[in-house]
């Protein structure tokens, strides 16, 4: 009988097909880069190519890492998530910023990733980006107990049923707790799998003088 072990050196990984991509004729903005990339996937079906894994640290510096969607890359270049204010994550971000982003697109064998500072926007942006959400969404974020221990589902149903019937009244509710948190990059790396194991890396990172782009060894 197979071990594990067995059983995982056996599967294969980057198993995508990836596309024509030749460091040297990158753009010099890697958020160029980024909308270049995620258009790629978004246009070739890949399952939810908005997912990323958010990683941050807690208060003791231990890592946390959970995976969310994208939700905009500005003109500026910040890369948009949201979440409340009350759930693990929301309490690690407003106590300590420094975030990290990983996209992995498995049928392109790419992955980005990306670390950087966030910030909340404007209590305006948060309560648009709140409306924005379906109903079933808004409802269980209104409930305010993101991360909490769940003691009673028929509480939740119950809170959650109500919170739908309340937005039904009111479609412009807002959560005080839902948070737009746009994350400024200072570095980000372009990774293409290789089945070879020859994989294409280019990083970027930020300078005084702009961004410096410098190909790495797989």
């Amino acid at each position: 009988m197979s071990t594990l072990r067995d059983r995982l050196r056996a599967e294969a990984s980057i198993v995508g097909e990836a596309p024509l991509f030749h460091p040297s004729l990158a753009p010099d903005d890697p958020q160029e880069l980024f909308r270049e990339w995620l258009i790629t996937a978004l246009d070739a079906g890949v399952p939810e190519p908005h997912a990323a894994t958010l990683s941050t640290v807690d208060e003791h510096g231990r890592p946390d890492a959970r995976v969310l969607v994208l939700k905009n890359v500005t003109d500026g270049g910040a890369f948009e998530i949201a979440t409340g204010s009350e759930s693990a994550k929301g309490a690690q971000l407003h106590a300590n910023p420094n975030v990290a982003l990983t996209f992995y697109w498995t049928p392109l064998a790419r992955s980005v990733r990306i670390r950087g500072v966030a910030t909340p926007a404007s209590a305006e942006e948060s309560a648009a980006d709140f409306r924005a959400r379906n109903p079933a969404a808004k409802a269980i974020a209104l409930a305010g107990r993101q991360s909490a221990p769940l003691t009673d589902v028929a509480e939740r149903d119950r809170l959650v049923a109500e919170n739908l019937a309340a937005l039904q009244a009111d479609p412009a509710q807002v959560s005080p707790e839902w948070t737009l948190w746009r994350i400024r990059p200072f570095a980000l790396e372009f990774w293409q799998g290789a089945p070879t194991r020859n994989h294409l890396r280019l990083q970027y990172t930020r300078t005084d003088e702009g961004w410096r782009r410098q190909e790495l060894w797989a």
